[in-house]
């Protein structure tokens, strides 16, 4: 999610393409004058993998390889208009084998989770930023300096990456595997820190019900620059967005649903909010027909997570507008049906990728505008546009999912 005030949204992709720019050239001179501080010079080079980062550095990076590896093939999902681009695209992707970067002395710089080696080298595989085409554009490269170092002397995880912060949707999938990935892939080591970010009130919840809380928590800030002499990196396991089968399958044995009993068996996920926040438009016409088909409606962020947890897994049809509740997809159970509803400028397949990991759910989409609209030359650049649609083309939808999953009507 953009964090620009709502005003400013439309104008996202001029300052994403100025904030790349700005990268670039501030890097070339801060790298060499960074050097001159003590402790806190900025990243000098990078390579291209995590393997290959720890071949360079024998002496301080060590590479713990795991499991896991996956060959994902998917049939894109049935939607309003067939076959979009953007589903089509996300049919395939091999997901490599697991692995643990320990490092003799690392860090881990901000809450973007830059990861950079004792040797000076940042490791840009766990470092993965969004929209970005080098290591040298790395938001890290914006200052003129790494930020001021926290020494903490016994082992220490490096959970938090780029969106990690104050996104439900990559806290859940992209934050809380590599904990996973780690507890697997080096067991038997109890760190005496995690970095992670812990300020939200779902963060500390979901970070309670995973039992992370038990650890000393080094909450991840912008200002902030934790160095250990055993710093442990797990990789990412989502870095395309493609929710790969063990990811679902982790998450949802370490949150499983606690009361199902008296919760809603259709349920509507709103997204209330003014102009630029990907709110629908035409909320009040399509409620309007949702409730007289059964629906109630949610609003995931008035809820614990317990709570998102429980009312997703007891749902036999969800109907949501693109956004990070949806997350919560993670949770449903065989036979639910999904429909996600999206702005004709911002259409992703994340969600479609939770169910495709899920046994027996069927997901479709239906998707603003005209179907010539937004082709891959014209990239999906409305990360808060709002979505102004046809209420006759999400109750159509909506009625053909229900035609296909004969449920009793909700109480």
């Amino acid at each position: 999610m953009s964090r620009l005030p709502s005003v400013l949204q439309p104008a996202w992709p001029l300052f994403k393409r100025l904030y790349r720019w700005a990268t670039l050239l501030t890097g070339v001179v801060a790298r060499r004058l960074s050097r001159l501080v003590p402790g806190r010079a900025l990243p000098q080079r990078s390579h291209p993998t995590s393997a290959a980062t720890a071949a360079a550095e024998p002496d301080g990076v060590r590479l713990h390889r795991g499991s896991h590896a996956e060959q994902i093939r998917r049939q894109p999902p049935a939607g309003d208009p067939a076959g979009h681009w953007r589903m089509t695209d996300a049919r395939e992707w091999d997901v490599p084998e697991q692995y643990v970067l320990e490092m003799a002395g690392g860090a881990v710089a901000g809450d973007w989770g830059a990861v950079v080696t004792p040797g000076g080298a940042l490791d840009i595989e766990t470092s993965e930023y969004f929209g970005i085409e080098s290591w040298r554009e790395h938001p890290v490269f914006l200052a003129s300096k790494l930020p001021p170092v926290v020494e903490v002397d016994g082992p220490v995880v490096a959970l938090s990456t780029r969106g990690g912060n104050r996104n439900y949707y990559h806290f859940l999938m992209d934050v809380l595997p590599r904990w996973g990935v780690f507890t697997e892939t080096v067991p038997g080591v109890e760190p005496d820190a995690i970095v992670v970010s812990a300020s939200t009130r779902y963060e500390k919840e979901l970070l309670a019900l995973t039992g992370l809380d038990r650890h000393r928590i080094i909450e991840v800030v912008p200002q902030a620059t934790v160095r250990s002499p055993q710093l442990y990196v797990p990789c990412l396991q989502n870095p395309r967005e493609m929710a790969p089968r063990w990811t679902v399958q982790w998450l949802r044995a370490q949150l499983p649903p606690q009361q199902l009993e008296g919760r809603p068996k259709r349920l509507y996920v709103t997204r209330l909010g003014g102009r630029n926040t990907r709110r629908l438009v035409q909320e009040e016409q399509v409620w309007a027909a949702l409730e007289e088909r059964g629906f109630v409606r949610i609003d995931p962020g008035t809820l614990t997570v317990q709570e998102q947890i429980d009312h997703f897994a007891a749902a036999e049809v969800v109907v949501g507008l693109h956004g990070g509740a949806l997350a919560n997809l993670l949770f449903c159970s065989p036979g639910a049906r999904v429909l996600e509803i999206f702005p004709v400028n911002y259409v992703k397949h994340c969600y479609w990728s939770i169910c495709a990991s899920l046994d027996d759910v069927t997901y479709e989409y239906v998707v603003a505008g005209r179907p010539d609209q937004h082709g891959r030359d014209n990239p999906m650049t409305g990360i808060q546009a709002d979505i102004d649609i046809d209420p006759a083309r999400v109750v159509t939808a909506v009625d053909r999912l229900l035609v296909g999953h004969a449920i009793e009507e909700s109480p």
